[in-house]
């Protein structure tokens, strides 16, 4: 069975606002997260990730009122993450409405939680957000990154893939820390290399700049391609991005 390639757009949520900056900096509003996933849902969007990016640095739980409200505007896949650190908390996100979760700095910090997670409620429920930027430090040139980019672990990226696809996890977003915001493409030599030691589907994030960067990642590898503020400004809709693939995989039309 051939698999559709998705499009999603993702909501980087800070103070109950949509955010978007680059490299992780320089925040700028994007509008209201409810009207944007209403937006998203009547063009055509294949999924939502909502990230509320400062639930981590700000040792706080995700803010489920503002989930709840997303939620009911969209008849499509939810992923949510930010700052969840408990099974209990995974639990109230799907009751809010999510359909995934996703888990980043709290994963690194306690790996077992992964476990816990899709014990209780299937792996497919686990999207593991990996904020990944070049380093020459580690033996595959790329290392982690936690709490919004903000602070470096050196530990490897692979590793990281390793450890968690064995851990049982549904699939990877894979945001390039250096392209963020960028427009300059999406980071094809890292979707390349994260693709040679994953069984999981792979989400291309960051760095998407025209409508001719989305097929470029699907044929690195990609299984879905993300975009913000790409789609938030209107540099390019849903439409043209499905078009542009459609000559190189299967889309949702």
């Amino acid at each position: 069975m051939t698999l559709c390639t998705r499009v999603i757009a993702c909501l980087d949520v800070a103070g109950g606002r949509v955010v978007k900056g680059i490299n992780f900096n320089g925040l700028r509003d994007a509008g209201d997260p409810v009207e944007l996933a209403r937006t998203y849902n009547n063009e055509g969007i294949d999924e939502l990730v909502f990230l509320d990016i400062m639930a981590s640095s700000e040792n706080r739980a995700i803010i489920l009122d503002v989930v709840a409200a997303t939620a009911a505007e969209v008849f499509i896949p939810l992923t949510v993450g930010g700052g969840i650190s408990s099974v209990d908390q995974v639990d109230k996100l799907l009751r809010a409405g999510a359909d995934k979760v996703s888990l980043n700095t709290s994963a690194i910090g306690k790996p077992s939680l992964l476990t816990e997670i899709g014990d209780k409620f299937g792996a497919q429920v686990i999207v593991l957000s990996i904020d990944t930027k070049r380093s020459t430090d580690t033996k595959s040139g790329f290392e982690l990154t936690t709490h919004g980019g903000k602070r470096s672990t050196g530990l490897d990226l692979l590793d990281w893939v390793e450890t968690t696809t064995k851990i049982g996890i549904g699939e990877i977003l894979l945001n390039s820390i250096d392209f963020d915001g960028t427009k300059a493409g999406f980071d094809l030599e890292l979707i390349q290399l994260v693709k040679q030691y994953s069984t999981v589907p792979i989400i291309a994030s960051g760095g998407a700049g025209q409508v001719a960067d989305f097929p470029a990642a699907v044929k690195a590898g990609a299984d879905a391609v993300l975009a913000a503020s790409l789609f938030h400004f209107g540099d390019v809709t849903v439409a043209e991005v499905k078009r542009s693939l459609a000559e190189v995989t299967q889309v949702r039309v």
